[in-house]
């Protein structure tokens, strides 16, 4: 989920940029939840930090046949895991087909309600046995899992409403972060040639120096005016590296601008 637990191995830095991106993820959740205290705690908890990367590959479809045969076969704990599994794939299918919310909202609704019928059979079944993990809180969660799915299955279209707008703009910005980060590893690529080049330029300098020192005065004057010409050719990559760089400051800008203008927009289509 997207409320992320801080580990032992994170450097203080790390920690404070997760901490950091965590508050803003917090922020915008609440943002959309607006004064729905209830929809925020629900969604804080079901809703994931990268969606793509935490849900399902598989087909919605396959996730529901799966589920059910579970349910059929009395398999209760692996049918509540199943169904759950599919609640989240049908709200981040949701979230990318805007056209079909109204079929999304009945999907998400019947699936949520299976839900809370396996997690029911499930504590059904531990009341039954006496299991020491309901005693010791299986059953408490059992429970808010029950009143969490639900909320789900009752406020489907709002569920969807708000995990659309947070789940589009986490992937929006997941792109964005993976373009940065190419084009810094350009940066980086190109740093490196540079540093080549420049140690290359260096010492052909320092060769010519040597050779120099041997030389008589007109084929001196030659050598420094190599060295003149390598200088000019340094400065000549040194201002390209510098317009590239203010080149890529105004994408970033110009990227963000885009990026903005599409939140809005889906925000309005919602």
């Amino acid at each position: 989920m997207w409320r992320k637990k801080e580990t032992k191995k994170e450097t203080k830095k790390e920690t404070k940029k997760e901490t950091k991106k965590e508050e803003k993820e917090v922020y915008l959740l609440k943002q959309l939840c607006g004064d729905d205290a209830e929809l925020y705690d629900v969604l804080g908890i079901y809703l994931y930090e990268d969606p793509v990367g935490a849900i399902s590959k598989q087909d919605l479809t396959i996730l529901i046949e799966e589920a059910e045969k579970s349910f059929e076969d009395g398999d209760y704990r692996e049918a509540r895991q199943k169904y759950m599994r599919a609640v989240d794939k049908a709200i981040l299918e949701a979230s990318q087909n805007l056209g079909e919310k109204g079929r999304y909202s009945t999907v998400v609704r019947d699936l949520a309600s299976k839900t809370v019928k396996a997690t029911e059979k499930v504590k059904e079944t531990a009341e039954k046995e006496g299991s020491a993990d309901y005693a010791s809180g299986a059953g408490s969660l059992l429970e808010g899992s029950i009143r969490r799915f639900g909320f789900l299955s009752n406020r489907s279209e709002d569920v969807i409403r708000v995990a659309s707008l947070f789940y589009n703009e986490r992937l929006e910005e997941l792109g964005a972060m993976g373009r940065r980060e190419a084009r810094r590893q350009e940066r980086r690529d190109a740093d490196v040639r540079e540093q080549i080049e420049d140690k290359e330029a260096s010492k052909r300098r320092e060769e010519r120096g040597e050779e120099r020192k041997e030389m008589g005065r007109g084929e001196r004057r030659g050598a420094e005016k190599e060295d003149k010409d390598e200088e000019k050719k340094e400065k000549q990559r040194w201002d390209a590296r510098k317009k590239e760089g203010t080149e890529a400051e105004k994408e970033e800008k110009r990227t963000e601008e885009e990026e903005k203008e599409r939140r809005d927009a889906r925000r309005k289509e919602l």
